[in-house]
């Protein structure tokens, strides 16, 4: 048996938000070695288009496709692009996400609006528009992006930890909803990993960027910051057979720091 049996995804239909950079690219390409066939969706057309063309000329199967996550339309329009050309969804990893390092005082009501529309009424409705093309194809696996102030709080991050929280619960939510379709409904918690987003939080919190990764790092067994391929690992596992008897779960990949 070869390595990509293991995983059961060759040739598999897979769907990822976010997916123009950082852990969403990350996936995607991990996705494309094991022989899946990737869509790659984001609000980035430029960084999505040369992510999918980069794919293709190393051989792999990926197609980019815009979608603003908070749009039902574009939202809707995904579910129809993916009937005609694919007939199913085997995999969705509903990864989009913003920050805004603010507490609530000083959190404007757009940005509380921006990071919960993104990062959790994203998870809802490309799910709810994907969910019934992945059941009449006879299942599937959905994995979110929650993150570890999901389960735990964090300093002036109000609306994130509000976001990833709902995240975490909404994955067991539908993993309860969803089982008896053959649907499996997994939680992947990332901790500070090297990404666009955690090096914007610099920029919001008037750090220096290189002594903010440091600091990122400290306190971990590891010691390091996670790389968007170690959190790309954990979706692969979501993702594949190696985990056919686990849903309503969140798989924890942050270097030990919630330890």
């Amino acid at each position: 048996m070869v390595l990509q049996d293991y995983f059961g995804l060759e040739n598999k239909v897979c769907v990822v938000t976010g997916g123009a950079s950082g852990i969403g690219l990350a996936t995607g390409t991990l996705l494309a070695e094991v022989g899946s066939k990737v869509i790659l969706l984001d609000i980035n057309e430029e960084n999505g288009h040369k992510a999918a063309a980069d794919l293709r000329e190393q051989g792999y199967k990926a197609e980019f496709v815009r979608c603003d996550v908070t749009d039902a339309d574009d939202c809707g329009k995904v579910k129809d692009h993916m009937e005609a050309n694919y007939g199913t969804v085997d995999v969705l990893f509903n990864n989009a996400g913003v920050i805004r390092r603010k507490t609530v005082v000083d959190l404007e009501e757009s940005d509380w609006n921006l990071v919960i529309d993104v990062s959790l009424k994203g998870v809802y409705l490309l799910s709810k528009y994907l969910i019934p093309l992945m059941a009449k194809g006879g299942g599937g696996s959905i994995i979110n992006t929650g993150s570890g102030w999901g389960l735990k709080g964090g300093d002036q991050a109000a609306a994130y930890c509000a976001a990833k929280a709902g995240v975490v619960n909404l994955t067991k939510a539908m993993a309860i909803d969803h089982g008896p379709q053959n649907i499996r409904v997994n939680c992947i918690c990332p901790g500070d990993t090297d990404t666009p987003l955690l090096r914007s939080e610099a920029k919001q919190l008037n750090l220096q960027e290189d002594a903010f990764l440091v600091s990122s790092a400290k306190g971990r067994p590891l010691e390091r910051l996670g790389t968007p391929r170690d959190i790309a690992k954990g979706v692969l596992f979501l993702a594949s057979d190696l985990s056919s008897w686990i849903t309503g779960t969140d798989l924890i990949v942050d270097g030990g720091g919630l330890a």
